[in-house]
């Protein structure tokens, strides 16, 4: 039987993960059209000013939380629990780990690092937005949001087993 205090983590991942995950669907789905219907430099300058502010956010701080909890919960699944529920909560945590944290540093955080030091109004900067970074960087957000949006669904198929068992 699982302790109250690790239910609840588990609650609170459930509903971080689907919250960062329609954060990510929203730009996937119509932030990134939007800023890429604009005029590449308002577009460019609007994404620069998004990844400075970014780090000011609820978001970030609710990303952190479940980058720390993930390996909490997968821990102690790992050691205390049997059952589905162990597969599902370590498939969850790999999934948010390799899928949004990893994603996120591996490719989405470079190309934001190389947006932050163009000049929105020059033509390379145009050039970088049109060919590279909007269809990769949305790309890559995609996954984020699908990935998160599958953590949140394993780790509530593991709350519902394990809420069920006590």
């Amino acid at each position: 039987m699982a302790p109250t205090w690790f239910l609840t983590l588990c609650g609170f991942s459930i509903i971080g993960c689907a919250v960062v995950a329609g954060v990510l669907l929203t730009f996937s789905d119509f932030v990134m059209r939007s800023l890429n219907g604009a005029k590449p430099g308002a577009g460019i300058e609007v994404m620069q000013v998004i990844n400075r502010e970014v780090f000011k956010t609820v978001f970030m701080t609710l990303s952190g939380g479940l980058l720390l909890a993930t390996p909490v919960l997968m821990g102690y699944a790992y050691v205390n629990l049997a059952g589905p529920a162990v597969v599902l909560i370590i498939a969850g945590g790999a999934i948010f780990i390799s899928g949004v944290f990893a994603v996120t540093l591996v490719f989405n955080v470079p190309m934001n690092n190389r947006l932050a030091g163009l000049d929105a109004s020059a033509a390379d900067a145009a050039a970088y937005w049109a060919v590279t970074y909007f269809p990769n960087w949305t790309f890559w957000n995609w996954v984020r949001s699908i990935a998160s949006a599958a953590s949140a669904a394993c780790y509530l198929l593991a709350w519902v087993w394990l809420a069920q068992a006590r």
